[in-house]
């Protein structure tokens, strides 16, 4: 029930989802609530929140709860939101495997983390599949869905298909690879951004510049593949 737990009830009860938050800690789920109540209050009042339900009817579809079993108790999706460490993913996964029925699907947060390095092994492996989403995921839409070499096709077309209907903008990996999609093209952008400044091409002020006032606008309406098709006769 950290930042991205929050910011994932948030979205999920925007789209009109009852949500369980699960937590080890009561005084964690307990801040975790009034956090998301001040949250969905204040985008409310500034006229940006998400979603055709006020923001009580929101807050009504999210509960919270210590006991993992219970918290995941008629659930159809499961997204986990521990801290980016592999063996405690690992070990909420396994603790999840053994209670979870063949319907739901099990979804991990990690922004880094390979599927085959958290699932193997699992009875339920064809269930899961990493759905990483980009901080803070209530404005920012983008979802890279990543399966697992044994995830059924079924898991991440379902996933796919949630994650369009409560309004966040999914990708499908064909397979996975180290740092996904998202963070390969932003390591490649950091990785030329320290030569140029390292080499005194240019000052790092001018060179974020470039990217906040230059590339950063074009790509906020599209992307390398379409500007590249779109300029000067493709």
């Amino acid at each position: 029930s950290g930042l991205i737990g929050r910011s994932w009830a948030m979205v999920f009860a925007a789209g009109g989802f009852k949500v369980k938050l699960y937590d080890i800690a009561q005084h964690q789920l307990t801040s975790a609530l009034e956090n998301i109540r001040k949250q969905m209050k204040e985008l409310e009042e500034s006229g940006f929140l998400k979603g055709a339900l006020s923001a009580e009817q929101q807050l009504a579809l999210i509960s919270i709860c210590t006991d993992l079993k219970a918290a995941v108790e008629g659930a159809t999706f499961i997204q986990e939101c521990t801290p980016e460490n592999l063996e405690l993913k690992k070990k909420i996964f396994g603790q999840l495997d053994l209670i979870v029925g063949d319907n739901v699907i099990l979804s991990s947060s990690t922004s880094c983390l390979l599927p085959s390095r958290l699932f193997t092994g699992l009875k339920h492996v064809k269930q899961c599949i990493v759905s990483h989403p980009v901080n803070p995921p209530y404005f920012v839409p983008l979802v890279e869905i990543v399966p697992h070499p044994e995830t059924d096709p079924s898991t991440t077309e379902r996933t796919y298909a949630l994650m369009k209907k409560i309004g966040q903008s999914p990708v499908k990996l064909n397979r996975e690879i180290e740092g996904f999609v998202l963070n390969r093209l932003q390591y490649a952008v950091i990785s030329e951004a320290w030569r140029l400044v390292g080499e005194g091409v240019i000052s790092p002020t001018d060179l974020d510049l470039v990217m906040s006032d230059g590339l950063g606008m074009r790509y906020t309406f599209i992307g390398p593949l379409e500007t590249m098709h779109l300029n000067a006769e493709g």
